[in-house]
C-alpha cells in the first residue's frame, strides 16, 4: 500500500510538472506563430490545465476501467466548482463575467445533462434506477455519444475564438523562445503527462483493491482532486493576489473541457459502461451547477458566505460518497 501511495503521489507530480512544461512550449510556439494571447489562453492553457484529466481518463479506458474514466471527469467538476471556486471566494470574493454567465455556464450544465441522459439518466427518471446496485451497470457512454462530444466541443472552441477575435486584446511585447526549446518543453510535457497518467490510474487501482474502494469512489475524491491540482494552485495563487476575475471562466471551461474533449476521447476510444452510483453523481454535478450559477447570478459575484456554503457542500460531498 504504501509503494502504491507513493507511486499515486509520483504521478500527480509528474502530471502538474508536465502541464507546466506543454502550456509554457506551446503558448511560446503559438506566439512564434503570431497566434494571439486571448486565442492561446482558450485553446492550450486549457488543454494544459486539463491534461491530468485527460491523460488518466484516456489512460483509464484504454484499461477498461470505465468507472476511473467517468468518474474522474465527474469528480473533477464537482471539486472545480465548490472547492476551488469556494476556497478564491472566501480568500476574496470572485467577480463574474456577463459572458461566463450567459454562454458557459449554461453550456456546462447542458452538456452534463446530456451526458447523464446518455448514461442511463432515463432509468433515473423513470424509477429504473432504484432497483439495481450502486456498481451494477445503468447505462453506457457510446462512441456516437463520444464522437457528439468532440463535434459540440470543436463548435464551442469555434464560437469563443471568433468572440475572442471580435474584442481583440493589446498584445505585449515579449521575448520569443527559440522553436526547438519550445519543442522539447512540448515534447517533455506530453512524456511527462503519460507517464504521470498511467501511474496514477495504476495506483489507484491497486489501493482502491487493497482498501476495499470502490473504482468509483477513488475516482471521484483521490484522483479527481489530485488531477484538480493545476486549477487548484492557480486559482489560489491569483485569489492571494486579489486577481480572481477569470476564476469562475477558468473553473467552467476546464469543466466544459473535461466533458466534451475528454469524455468524448475516452468514450471514442472504448464505449464507457456507467454504474447507478455514476449517475447519481452526474445528477449531483447539475445540482452543484446550478447552485454556482444561482450564486453568480446575485450580484455578479460569488461572495465569502457563498464560498463558506460551497466548501461545505464539497466536504458533504464526500462524506456522502465515502459512505455509500
Amino acid at each position: 500500500m504504501l509503494l502504491q501511495m507513493l507511486i499515486l503521489v509520483v504521478g500527480f507530480v509528474a502530471l502538474i510538472r508536465g502541464a507546466d512544461l506543454f502550456v509554457d512550449g506551446s503558448a511560446a510556439l503559438a506566439k512564434n506563430f503570431k497566434v494571439p494571447s486571448l486565442i492561446i489562453g482558450l485553446t492550450i492553457v486549457a488543454l494544459g490545465t486539463s491534461a491530468p484529466e485527460l491523460a488518466v481518463s484516456t489512460s483509464a479506458a484504454l484499461q477498461g476501467s470505465n468507472e476511473i474514466a467517468l468518474s474522474n471527469v465527474v469528480g473533477s467538476n464537482i471539486f472545480n466548482l465548490l472547492a476551488v471556486l469556494g476556497l478564491c471566494a472566501v480568500i476574496h470574493p470572485v467577480p463574474v463575467e456577463a459572458g461566463i454567465l450567459k454562454r458557459d455556464f449554461p453550456v456546462s450544465i447542458a452538456v452534463t445533462a446530456l451526458v447523464l441522459l446518455a448514461s442511463g439518466g432515463m432509468r433515473l427518471f423513470s424509477g429504473g434506477l432504484s432497483e439495481i446496485g450502486m456498481e451494477e451497470t445503468a447505462g453506457t457512454v457510446g462512441r456516437l455519444t463520444g464522437v457528439a462530444l468532440l463535434v459540440l466541443f470543436v463548435v464551442y472552441i469555434a464560437v469563443l475564438i471568433a468572440d475572442a477575435k471580435k474584442h481583440p486584446l493589446q498584445e505585449e511585447a515579449s521575448e520569443n523562445k527559440p522553436v526547438l526549446t519550445c519543442v522539447l518543453l512540448i515534447v517533455s510535457g506530453l512524456a511527462l503527462i503519460v507517464i504521470g497518467g498511467q501511474a496514477v490510474v495504476y495506483s489507484a487501482k491497486e489501493i482502491a483493491r487493497a482498501a476495499g474502494m470502490t473504482e468509483t469512489l477513488i475516482g471521484l475524491t483521490i484522483v479527481a482532486v489530485g488531477t484538480s491540482l493545476p486549477e487548484l494552485v492557480t486559482s489560489f495563487v491569483a485569489a492571494r493576489k486579489g486577481e480572481t476575475g477569470l476564476a469562475v471562466g477558468n473553473v467552467v471551461g476546464s469543466n466544459i473541457f473535461n466533458l466534451m474533449f475528454i469524455l468524448g476521447i475516452s468514450a471514442s476510444i472504448r464505449p464507457i459502461a456507467v454504474n447507478a452510483a455514476s449517475v447519481y453523481d452526474l445528477l449531483l454535478l447539475i445540482a452543484v451547477s446550478l447552485v454556482a450559477f444561482a450564486f453568480s447570478l446575485s450580484g455578479k459575484q460569488i461572495r465569502r458566505p457563498e464560498g463558506l456554503v460551497m466548501l461545505a457542500l464539497y466536504a458533504a460531498d464526500v462524506v456522502f460518497a465515502v459512505v455509500r
